[in-house]
């Protein structure tokens, strides 16, 4: 599959590095000079506000995506390529993912980690054939990784399935990574012997 946009989840806060802020510019204009429309949570603050604007003052297209509660709270990007107001962020969370061919998450907090276990969680089911990997700035996720390595260990988390998550600490190695990804054949998830 050809990938045309790239879904980033991200934090609506900006963090205390402000190398989370550089990353997410990087993304923001390495989406835009490949051609590849950034999808994301269609915020105007924090990370979510830095890679969009980084790929609009690139040229590239943006597609937000935002429930109508944080449209209320003046949180919503207006300048961005297209809007979609959807009722709900489980609404929001499943266009986001019909719209992408691939998805990264750059530092963020409890919801950025949520969409993106559901989009690992989703391959792992063999819902989706798509790539996705964790932009690792600064190390921010290897304590996440520590506790899939762990599962893995705890066989709560299949080795194959392992495999599917890709990280990187620079988007041009994520991006290297989603060219070369070859989705898990779909198969029984829970064999009678582990049940």
């Amino acid at each position: 599959m050809k990938t045309k946009r790239i879904c980033v989840f991200c934090g609506s806060s900006a963090g205390t590095d402000p190398a989370f802020s550089a990353a997410a510019k990087k993304v923001g204009e390495g989406l835009a000079q490949r051609g590849l429309e950034l999808v994301y949570g269609g915020g105007n603050v924090g990370l979510m506000g830095v890679v969009a604007d980084a790929a609009l003052s690139g040229g590239g297209r943006v597609i937000g995506v935002i429930p109508q509660s944080l449209v209320d709270r003046e949180l919503a990007h207006r300048r961005i390529s297209e809007l979609r107001i959807v009722s709900s962020m489980h609404e929001r969370k499943a266009l986001m993912a019909d719209l992408s061919d691939a998805f990264i998450a750059l530092p963020g907090g409890y919801g950025t980690v949520e969409e993106f276990c559901e989009i690992l969680t989703w391959a792992q089911l063999g819902l989706h054939q798509k790539p996705f990997g964790l932009l690792n700035v600064r190390q921010f996720y290897e304590s996440f990784i520590a506790h899939i390595d762990h599962a893995v260990r705890m066989k709560f988390i299949r080795p194959q399935h392992r495999e599917l998550l890709m990280t990187s600490e620079s988007i041009e190695g994520l991006l290297e990574q989603f060219a070369t990804f070859k989705p898990l054949p779909v198969q029984k998830w829970i064999e009678r012997d582990e049940t």
